[in-house]
């Protein structure tokens, strides 16, 4: 179990590294092609930038699903635990602070994961697009 979370916990990690050097290369890309837009837009710098505004729209809304589902998911799975072990006849499943800490843990890490996933899907796919682009066409 300690393995399984760390493997996620190292995708968790990756990911967000991901993101740490793709959002700057889309930021960089968007500013500048608005930057040189100037007062009136082609029509490809108006596809690109309704784009921006509904993918990103799209995206957090998404995330913002999953997270949920997630964390219902994470309370549900919780909450039975600690009645199975407060009802177990046996007493044998008892909890212990360690396990507990160990459930937040792969909870938190199964939100975030959820969470991050539809925003670096795009962030990656728009950094590898508009690194195919050039400013001026």
């Amino acid at each position: 179990m300690i393995h399984q979370h760390s493997r996620k916990s190292k995708l968790l990690a990756v990911k967000a590294a991901e993101m740490t050097m793709a959002v700057p290369k889309v930021v960089a890309h968007r500013v500048a092609r608005m930057a040189l837009a100037g007062h009136t837009l082609s029509e490809r710098d108006r596809e690109e930038f309704d784009l921006m505004s509904s993918e990103k729209s799209a995206a957090f809304l998404e995330s913002w699903q999953a997270m949920t589902v997630q964390s219902m998911r994470a309370n549900q799975a919780l909450s039975m635990s600690f009645f199975r072990a407060f009802w177990s006849p046996t007493m044998t499943e008892k909890l212990s602070m360690g396990s507990m800490a160990a459930q937040l843990q792969s909870a938190t890490i199964g939100i975030l994961s959820k969470g991050m996933a539809p925003v670096h899907r795009r962030a990656v796919a728009n950094a590898k697009r508009l690194s195919r682009t050039k400013l001026l066409a």
